[in-house]
């Protein structure tokens, strides 16, 4: 009976409750996670647990954004040219890198350019001399004198034989005018004494006179018509300017051998006689191995004197696979960036196709010949092409890519609205070039910070002023401050510690209300 009521009468489990109770408050504490506030100001220099979605918008002034640099442009729908992207590199178009070689064995005499310099073809970069050919040219030189004094002596004889004629020609002159006189005369004076005889009044004897003195005038007139030392001035004359013409001619033919030596290098003599060679193409001289004094020879293992890199258009070039290979064609245009010019952007446009595709890789060459009249494109440089192959059917908006924000992993556009900057998510597409689709988010019209999005994300972390004033009355406020996760320990213990003794002391209290009760039943 005693037993029995002992076991029936109940007492407060606190002992256990407490300990219970401890072992929830600290899970539930290591479950939540702890909010870590930072000084005002500098609310980016703490990391949370709370995951970041989306920037705050941000109150900036027209000053202010012109200071760092805000560029504003309302949202247009275009058509968006659609590209196909790959890797390749920067190479020099062909016949555009030409070694410089000399034209004849000698002795580098002069260079007349240094590496970096820029040339224009035919331009003369050295000089070079060769023992045969100054040999040919004092040959020819000599040749030349002796031609050149027969010229002048046929020349004088020429001039001599000129004179004696034009005064033969004057003699002659003079004796045919002379006997025209005595021929006139003697006519005159026949046709008179004629008339006389025929009238009686002259024997006939004086103008057999007459006639026979009229025949000799005219045999006078023929000779001096036909004088024989102006025939001989004639002939002397003639020989005299064949003299000139045979001089002339050899003066020609004394450099024949030299000249046709120097063509047949295909180069020129300088005013004494040494080989020049000049530039075959315009561009820039990339290096001279050879120095003054130097002996170069024309063999096929010689060094050149230099070399000449004409970059004003280069190529593009870039392995496409076989399966892409359809959606190339020439004349496509392409857009190439290089790594070390991030800013710059070359146009250029497909302009050779390859034609044999590579067993292991499947893939064929395609060069895009590009315009770079900087030269900031060298040869060798890596280069990430954009074949533009297709492009949108209707159009989208497209907005520049550097007026994205990456944000955990959202993309961010800023949207200004009078001197507020809101942030809005968007869904991108397609990318050509620097300009990348929209799919959702913005709207045609819309103010779209195309720069300095970066600056209104980073002032977006900085908090602006609703940071600065959550930041500062969280500081001023102690209760709203968490405590650190690691002080959950010893108060979960102090918890179940407590409950323990509570429950003991319980236990005991019940235990002499039952022995009281149990006295008075007997």
């Amino acid at each position: 009976m005693n037993k029995f009521l002992i076991q029936k009468i109940p007492y407060p489990q606190f002992w256990r409750i407490g300990c219970i109770s401890g072992i929830i408050i600290n899970i539930i504490v290591a479950v939540i996670p702890a909010k870590i506030s930072a000084h005002p100001g500098h609310n980016h220099e703490f990391k949370t647990d709370i995951e970041f979605t989306t920037p705050e918008g941000i109150s900036v002034d027209a000053q202010t954004a012109k200071r760092i640099g805000i560029i504003v442009k309302p949202v247009k729908p275009q058509i968006l040219p659609i590209g196909m992207k790959t890797t390749g590199k920067i190479e020099t178009l062909p016949n555009q890198k030409v070694p410089v070689t000399p034209p004849i064995e000698g002795k580098v005499v002069e260079l007349l350019v240094k590496p970096g310099a820029i040339v224009k073809r035919g331009e003369t970069v050295a000089v070079i001399s060769n023992s045969d050919l100054a040999e040919l040219r004092v040959s020819s030189q000599e040749k030349r004198a002796e031609a050149e004094a027969d010229l002048q002596q046929a020349q004088a004889d020429f001039q001599l034989a000129q004179q004696n004629l034009e005064r033969q020609q004057q003699i002659a002159k003079a004796e045919i005018n002379q006997a025209q006189t005595e021929v006139k005369v003697a006519q005159e004076r026949y046709d008179r004494d004629r008339l006389l005889v025929a009238d009686g009044a002259l024997p006939r004897r004086q103008m057999l006179e007459s006639e026979a003195h009229l025949a000799e005038g005219k045999s006078q007139l023929t000779k001096a018509s036909s004088r024989r030392e102006v025939i001989e001035a004639e002939a002397q004359l003639k020989r005299a300017q064949s003299s000139v013409k045979v001089a002339k001619s050899r003066i020609r033919l004394s450099s024949a051998a030299y000249n046709a030596r120097l063509q047949q290098l295909g180069t020129l003599a300088n005013s004494q006689g040494l080989v020049t060679v000049i530039a075959p193409i315009s561009g820039m001289v990339s290096e001279t191995p050879v120095t003054l004094g130097e002996t170069v020879t024309v063999d096929a293992d010689s060094k050149p004197l230099m070399t000449i890199i004409n970059n004003n258009r280069v190529y593009a070039t870039a392995n496409i696979y076989e399966k892409d290979l359809e959606k190339i064609q020439k004349n496509q245009q392409v857009r190439v960036t290089v790594a070390s010019l991030q800013n710059q952007t070359f146009l250029g446009k497909v302009s050779l196709i390859g034609t044999v595709v590579e067993d292991e890789k499947r893939v064929i060459p395609v060069k895009a010949e590009l315009v770079n009249s900087g030269g900031f494109l060298k040869p060798g440089m890596f280069a990430q092409l954009e074949i533009l192959t297709d492009q949108t059917t209707n159009e989208v908006i497209a907005i520049p890519s550097q007026s994205v924000v990456d944000v955990n992993n959202q993309q961010v556009v800023y949207v200004q609205n009078g001197e507020n900057y809101q942030p809005v998510e968007v869904i991108l597409g397609e990318t050509s070039g620097d300009l990348v689709e929209v799919k959702s988010g913005l709207f045609a019209g819309d103010l779209l910070v195309t720069q300095g999005s970066m600056q209104l994300y980073a002032q977006s972390l900085r908090g602006g002023n609703k940071a600065k004033e959550s930041s500062e009355e969280i500081s001023e406020n102690p209760v709203n401050q968490s405590l650190p996760w690691w002080w959950v320990l010893p108060a979960g213990g102090v918890l179940m510690v407590g409950g323990f003794w509570v429950g003991r002391l319980d236990k005991k209290s019940s235990r002499r209300d039952a022995e009281k009760t149990l006295e008075r039943v007997k």
